[in-house]
Parts: structure tokens; sequence; C-alpha cells
């Protein structure tokens, strides 16, 4: 099946070939063209489509919808943006100076007949109604990070946010468009992937509204027989009886997950690293250890091998595996040494000639195989870069010790050391470390008296942190009716295993003297919990209260047809999601699925942001208080 990520890659290539379709025989040489793209268009291209396959499609220059731009004749120019007020009176100014002769215009998301009625007067106006070839609405509102993962805004955007759902003085007006976008942007994902799901949400939150939103959207488009976005499948030959499951949740189901600190490479990547859009800048020191820190940007993606087989290991393994690349590529560089000795090409030495004749198959594989050797060196130096990066902070803030003591305060196991050691323990962590732990602990601990609190606040004051987040958080725990006899983290925790062999014995390039060697223990966090029963059609009183939508049925009733497992589900997180629940999902799929049980699952959010920016919008939402 093509994943979400492949078909929104298609999309674009199309949209770059001036939307005709790609033609199977790439020989011919491509229409050569401009890109103008706005802020949204940029991160949805970044993540999916590298500069070299750009000018493949025949893009020689991509710029700024808002930078100064020079007229640039007889070359068709492409648009890319949200249909905006902004980017529109831009569109309209480029009109007037006769920017380009050629013009297609791609909105990512439908431009309204009002807003399209506008565009085309000033058209009229500037005269250059000929110029404009095509007007398009391309659905790809969204941004695809990994073939089973979505996000719809860039983590440094707080407009869809935590914060910006939660806050006190949000009007309804305000409330009204987040909504909106996200239905928008959901509305896209469906498009784009060609197929109607089933919705279940909760009741009495943001996640009910964004689903009965976007139940009347597809509706009203599933009935309107001209504009069905739908009805393609058929002809595409995407015979797909089963349909998704989309189960939308608000991020208040789980607040402790996004304050976690993390063990993962992916997740202590977001974590400590900024990873956003698949890249993470890293500050590389120079050997000498002289002052100078340049910073190198690394590309994390689905092409790079190492990244896909380790993203969700854990730390420890991940160096242990970058060591033994490293191993495998330094066997690699001896034999072509060897060989080009063994045939005296090193010194000037004519024996080599007579004995090229024997060589000739070998050296042929040698520098075969060269391309290859030297991406592979590439790609391990630059996950040594990373790696390196993430254990200094492990060691500097003792990120091991704060990930054993929240697993263990999550599972309910019994703690070898007080949470106000730690927390009082100068040597340990950043304040913001420590007010993780606490507030992990505040959630996860049913009856807290007001005199143990207080203990608590004056060691968190004089170890620095700051409190404003609990005032948000003490409100939150009292709303949210916590079934305090169940406990939702069951079955979390670590092991400690022997010290890292591998890694002590070569000279490696990870000092690890002082890091446990922690293994996750296998668990269901309480959003894969929740996507079990659903997909299952597990019956208990708390999944009961779901709704049930199906926008393909006329009548509007939540009563499911069957009830028959589903394979596919589409998990999707209003207010923000986070790499360790998304890997949870991933690890709960690869588990199901080898137990015979197949089980494919795209988790999305509204943002994805790490536990410092979360603890910051927990903070402004404190200080409103």
């Amino acid at each position: 099946m093509t994943s979400l990520r492949q078909k929104q890659i298609n999309a674009i290539k199309q949209m770059l070939n001036l939307n005709q379709p790609q033609t199977k025989l790439g020989s011919s040489e491509p229409v050569w063209k401009v890109l103008v793209y706005d802020r949204v268009g940029q991160d949805i291209i970044s993540p999916l489509i590298s500069v070299k396959e750009l000018r493949e499609l025949g893009v020689t220059l991509y710029v700024q919808l808002h930078s100064d731009r020079d007229p640039i004749p007889e070359v068709p120019a492409i648009y890319f943006c949200a249909p905006t007020e902004e980017n529109l009176g831009r569109i309209n100014q480029d009109f007037q100076k006769g920017v380009y002769d050629i013009y297609h215009l791609n909105f990512i998301s439908p431009i309204t007949r009002q807003k399209l009625e506008d565009l085309a007067s000033a058209a009229l106006q500037a005269n250059c109604v000929a110029n404009i070839h095509k007007v398009y609405d391309q659905y790809v509102n969204f941004i695809s990070l990994e073939d089973d993962m979505f996000v719809l805004r860039h983590q440094n955007s707080d407009h869809l946010s935590y914060y910006s759902i939660n806050k006190g003085d949000s009007k309804d007006s305000e409330m009204e468009e987040i909504m909106d976008i996200m239905v928008d942007s959901l509305f896209s994902v469906f498009v784009t992937l060609g197929n109607v799901p089933i919705i279940r949400s909760p009741k009495g939150n943001a996640a009910e509204m964004v689903a009965r939103k976007l139940d009347k959207k597809l509706r009203e488009n599933l009935f309107d027989a001209r504009n069905n976005l739908f009805n393609s499948d058929a002809q595409a030959g995407n015979f797909n009886f089963q349909r998704p499951l989309l189960i939308i949740l608000d991020r208040n189901v789980d607040m402790a997950t996004p304050l976690h600190h993390t063990w993962t490479y992916q997740a202590l990547a977001h974590d400590v690293l900024d990873f956003a859009l698949n890249r993470v800048v890293v500050e590389e020191h120079t050997p000498s250890g002289g002052a100078r820190a340049k910073n190198r940007s690394c590309e994390l993606d689905a092409k790079d091998k190492f990244w896909v087989s380790h993203k969700g290991s854990p730390f420890p393994i991940v160096a242990e595996a970058i060591q033994e690349e490293l191993e495998q590529y330094r066997s690699s560089e001896e034999e072509v040494k060897k060989l080009k000795s063994s045939m005296g090409i090193d010194g000037e030495n004519d024996v080599a000639m007579t004995m090229v004749t024997d060589n000739t198959a070998k050296i042929t594989s040698a520098i075969n195989s060269l391309p290859q050797l030297l991406e592979k060196k590439r790609l391990i130096d630059m996950h040594t870069t990373v790696a390196t990066a993430i254990l200094n902070y492990i060691k500097s803030r003792k990120l091991d010790t704060f990930f054993e003591f929240e697993e263990k305060i999550m599972s309910k196991a019994t703690l070898d050391k007080s949470i106000l050691d730690i927390i009082g323990d100068a040597e340990i962590g950043t304040p913001q470390d420590k007010m993780r732990l606490f507030i992990v602990y505040y959630i996860c601990t049913p009856q807290i008296t007001e005199a143990e609190y207080r203990k608590f606040e004056s060691v968190l004051t004089e170890a620095g942190c700051d409190l404003s987040p609990m005032g948000y958080i003490k409100r939150w725990k009292s709303y949210t009716k916590m079934v305090t006899g169940q406990n939702q983290y069951e079955g979390a925790g670590t092991k400690t295993v022997n010290m890292f062999s591998k890694l002590v014995s070569q000279g490696s390039s990870f000092v690890m003297e002082g890091v446990k060697n922690l293994v996750v223990k296998r668990h269901n966090l309480p959003v894969t919990r929740i996507v079990d029963h659903l997909m299952e059609f597990k019956s208990s009183q708390e999944m009961d209260e779901y709704h049930y939508l199906d926008p393909k049925q006329l009548k509007l009733t939540e009563i499911p047809r069957n009830r028959s497992p589903f394979q596919d589900a589409f998990v999707f997180i209003v207010g923000g999601g986070n790499y360790i629940e998304y890997q949870n999902l991933v690890d709960y799929a690869k588990q199901k699925t080898a137990s015979g049980n197949t089980k494919r699952i795209v988790y999305g959010a509204s943002t994805l942001n790490n536990a410092k920016q979360f603890l910051k919008q927990l903070s402004l939402l404190g200080q409103e208080m």
C-alpha cells in the first residue's frame, strides 16, 4: 500500500510538473521553472523533496513569496501557498509588476469563491489574465515527517499548540478558527489518501469539536456529486475494502508523557537538540578544542537506513550500532588499501601493469563500491556527531537518572531514593529537568497532602525552578476525573543491563562512563491503550463513551454497522504530540503484526512540541491563572 507520505510526494511532484501526470519515461528534459512558496509551503516541501530532487524536476530557483524578487521573463512560475489575504495581496502585486510571464497558482488548501473572484478582478486590472495558466486547489495542508507520521504545523509555530487551545481568554471566534484549520488539514489528509475514515472521539472536549466538524465536512463533500473528491478511488484501482479508523484524542488524555524524559534516539534528538522537520542542527567543536564551533545541519529521514532501523532504539544500543558500522567501514577501507599496495599502485611501480590482468575484477568491484563506501562514511560521521551531542547532554544533566526515576514513578515501582533528594541535588539536571520530574510525580500520585506539597515547593524554589506550571496542572488534575484505582502507565519501567561491552574494549568515540545501560520495558501508554481498545472493538464503559461517526452513512446514527477489528488507524492528537507516543504506537503495531494480527497505524498531531516547549506553554497557562 502506498503510504500517505508517498501520496503527498506524488501530488507535489505532479504540481511541480505543471500539474501534468509525471510521464513514466523520465528521460525527457524537464521544463525549467521558478517555485514561489510561503512559509507553510516551505514547511510542507522541505521534509519531502531535497534540493537535488527539485533541480531534477526543473526547479532552477525557489524563493519566498514575501521576499524581494526580480522579474524573470518566459519562465513559468509555480506558486505554492495558503490562500490568505496577505498572500493573495502579494500575488496581486506580482500581477501589477508583471514579475512573471506564466503563472501556475497552487493553493495548499481550497481558495474560497469570494477570494477567487477578487483574484480574477485583480488579474483583469493588471491585464494579465492570459498569463495565468492554471489555478489549483492541492489539498496537501499537512506536513509528512514519516511514512506513518504527520503534523499540521511546524513545532515553532504557536498557532495550534496546547496553549492556544487551552488559554483562558481565547474568544469563540479564535477557537472556531483553530478548529477549522485542523478540520481543513485532516480533510486534506484523507483526500490525499483517497479514503473516507470512520471517526471515533471522546465526548466533551476540543477533540469532539474537531470530530463533529470533520464528519460534517466529509458528508457534505460525499453528497455533492460534482465535487466529490473521493470518487477517483475506483478509477485509480484503489479498491480498499477496509476503511481506516480515525481516532481523534485530546492532549489532556495524558499530560505526563509530553514531559517525561526519554531514552530512544529520535525522541532524545527532539528533546535535547530541537529536532524539527527531520533536520537537526548540531554544534561541532574543532578537534583541537578550539573556540570556534561550527554548526552542522543533519538530515535524519527515511533515506538514511541507519536512522530508519535505530530511531526507536534505546540510546546505548544506538551508540554500539554506530561503533559497529565504523568497524565495518574501516575493514572495507583496509581491503581497498591492501589491494592498492598489492598492485604496487602506492609507489610508482611498473610491476603493477603485469598484475593488472589478475586483479581487474577485484579492482572493478573495489571502484564500484567506492561511492557506497563514501556515503556510508558520511552517514557514520553524521550519526557520530548527533549521538555525541546527545551523549554530552545525557552526562551533563544526568538524563538517565531522570528517565529511570520517572519510569519507576509511572509504573508505581518502589524508589530507591526520594524525589526530594533528586530535586535538592545540585549535581543533577537543570531546574527544568527537576520541574518535569516533579510534574510527572504529581500527576501519577493520587494523593499529595498540603504539607508534603509545601515541602516540595520550597525545595523546588531553592533549586531555581519556575513553579508557574503548577497552577494549571493542579486545576487540570482536579478537573480530570482520573480514575485513581486504575494505573494509566501499567507495565512501564526499565531494567539495567550489564555495562557496554562493545564500547569499552575498542577505542570508541563514545565514552559511556557513568551512563546507565537501560532497557525500556514494553508497555502501552494511555494513547496506545485507547487505540488498542478502539481498533479491536473491545467493549468497556470508557470506550462506549466515544462517539462513532461514519460520514458515509446517510442517517446520523452512532451505531456501528459491523464490529470487526480494524487493520488501519489514524491517531490524531489535538494540542500537540511527541515522539515518545509515536514510538509507543510503532512498537504496538509491530508487536501485533508479528503475532499475525496486522496493524498499520499513522500518528498525527496538531503540532510536535518537545518537553521544553510544552513546559513553557504550561507556564504561560499557569501565569494566566
